[in-house]
């Protein structure tokens, strides 16, 4: 599935939390249809982060709250399907339960399936139509229930795993002036890396790419670019982009002391000028279309 988040108003950051994000989590509501069917589902407290403990799919704590993973190890045909599949499976899970299952939508499981595919729920399915709320975590305290007062500390192998975890943390940062746009400092650099929706008007069916829709939104990158305007702040330099989940993700370089805060006002700057250029129907000009080939030529595709 080339867009296994298409339909959600929150694709970009969901792409975000499957691909680019080391530890954030958003509360979860389920969707009023399924409510409807499954009244006993109400008072679940659901919430959705980017990896849990052993790489597993979900988890029940033992007061019934579940936590559902966006990145487990074995990845199947789509995405949306396999975490729809590891929360039906947790809601109908004991309190206690680890769900380790393999993805529904393993190949060899789909052939047996009458409707393929199309015949696995997906996340539009389940969960309320809201944008996600997303909160960015410097480590995965998040994985352990709220403390009491009474309660024993950590055993030293959780603790150990726990460190371990948090060790692999890259600091990360979501903007608030733009969606789905996250500053992180890897190491030696600084960047930004958005993921970028498609134009509304020319997005195609759930799970598929408009073809149209990315050519659309190259075009205005290369005009940005050829305009001097494709910067998310003093100092940054635009890098290239790759392909997440079908969306295209540009990245700057950004100033060694550069933090998310810097990248606020620019971002959104860049968000109205590429708004603007997105409904410039005109075709580019010679120069637009060479440094449209360098953006392409510095777009890779995660597998």
């Amino acid at each position: 599935m080339l867009r296994p988040f298409a339909g959600r108003a929150d694709e970009p950051d969901l792409v975000a939390l499957r691909e680019l994000v080391p530890s954030a989590t958003a509360p979860l509501a389920l969707h009023p249809d399924h409510l409807a069917k499954h009244p006993e589902h109400a008072d679940r407290k659901i919430t959705i982060g980017t990896m849990l403990p052993q790489a597993a799919p979900a988890l029940v704590r033992d007061t019934g709250e579940i936590l559902l993973a966006t990145q487990t190890l074995t990845p199947g045909l789509d995405a949306s399907a396999d975490i729809a599949g590891a929360l039906l499976a947790a809601l109908a899970a004991e309190p206690g339960t680890v769900v380790a299952d393999g993805p529904v939508s393993a190949l060899g499981t789909v052939e047996r399936l009458p409707q393929g595919l199309a015949g696995l729920p997906r996340l539009v399915d389940l969960l309320d139509p809201a944008r996600l709320e997303i909160t960015v975590h410097p480590g995965f305290g998040w994985w352990l229930p709220p403390a009491e007062d009474d309660s024993p500390g950590l055993s030293a192998e959780v603790q150990s795993s726990l460190e371990r975890a948090n060790a692999t943390v890259v600091p990360t940062a979501r903007l608030s002036s733009v969606e789905a746009a996250y500053w992180t400092h890897p190491g030696d650099k600084v960047h930004l890396r958005w993921v970028l929706p498609f134009p509304a008007e020319e997005d195609g069916a759930a799970g598929h790419a408009g073809a149209g829709a990315e050519e659309q939104l190259l075009d205005a990158l290369a005009r940005l670019a050829a305009a001097g305007a494709l910067t998310v702040g003093e100092g940054s330099r635009f890098v290239g982009s790759f392909r997440a989940d079908g969306l295209v993700v540009p990245v700057w370089d950004l100033a060694p002391d550069a933090d998310a805060d810097s990248c606020e006002e620019p971002a959104a700057a860049l968000r109205s000028a590429l708004d603007d250029v997105l409904a410039d129907r005109r075709p580019l000009t010679s120069e637009e279309r060479r440094i449209r080939a360098g953006v392409v030529g510095r777009t890779l595709t995660l597998r």
